[in-house]
């Protein structure tokens, strides 16, 4: 699929900002379209999030960045000494490489049962790896902007590893030791809406809403895990709120003939 020009860039994101946040103010969204200008980032695609009226990049952002700038490999390696199995604590160092002559950008990561989000306990090893990942490429590309798997609260279950050549620029991930499958994007909607007490066909018609789908089951697994990050961080700072968005997807089905 071709990519948008900035100037389509820029109204998509403005248009499904406005749609996904709608307490966003002027500022937000100026802020919005800096990022959309300088990152190229997508808001549709989950490479952008908004939390607590602050922007945050995602994973899926960072590698996007990488491989239009054809960042050559990224390295990954578990840090035994620093690390405990035993307690679920893990830490990573990852290196970016932005050329075949680059000696590397690094960062570190770190992840244990009380600093990532319930959703993910028993997959702390990967939440750790993506961590270290998102650090050192930001280090290397100069991104201002914190990632949003870099937040103990809202760290969703990191996407798995991407491998391919790195000598066609391609970001690649390597990693030492093997850690607990992390649940399923459904598994996660599901605790969600235990937790909260929410309609699951209400959450359903929202998730694919703001995934920009007909039907969920059409939408990216970025989109859906962007979607997970934005149902826990809005029913945690406004439940009332949230069932009032859900109540509005009830009326939008009575309404159609």
């Amino acid at each position: 699929m071709k990519e948008p020009t900035a100037a389509e860039l820029l109204r998509q994101n403005l248009r499904v900002a406005k749609l996904r946040y709608p307490t966003l103010r002027r500022k937000d969204l100026k802020a919005l379209g800096d990022l959309t200008r300088s990152l190229r980032l997508s808001v549709l695609q989950g490479e952008v999030l908004s939390l607590d009226g602050k922007w945050y990049v995602t994973h899926a952002g960072l590698l996007r960045i990488a491989l239009r700038r054809r960042c050559q490999g990224i390295q990954t390696i578990l840090q035994e000494r620093q690390s405990d199995p035993i307690a679920g604590r893990w830490v990573f160092k990852a290196t970016v490489y932005k050329s075949p002559t680059s000696k590397g950008f690094v960062g570190y990561g770190d992840a244990d049962p009380s600093n990532v989000s319930s959703l993910v306990h028993g997959a702390e090893m990967r939440v750790a790896e993506t961590r270290a990942v998102n650090r050192a490429l930001r280090k290397a590309y100069g991104i201002g902007l914190c990632s949003v798997e870099e937040l103990g609260a809202f760290s969703s279950a990191p996407k798995p590893s991407v491998n391919s050549s790195s000598s066609n620029g391609a970001v690649s991930h390597g990693s030492n030791g093997s850690g607990k499958a992390q649940p399923r994007l459904r598994d996660q909607l599901c605790l969600l809406i235990r937790q909260f007490n929410l309609d699951p066909n209400l959450v359903k018609s929202y998730a694919a809403d703001f995934c920009g789908t007909e039907v969920l089951s059409e939408a990216s697994r970025e989109s859906v895990e962007s979607f997970i990050v934005h149902l826990s961080a809005a029913a945690k700072e406004n439940r009332d709120s949230l069932i009032c968005k859900l109540n509005s997807f009830s009326q939008s089905a009575e309404a159609q003939p």
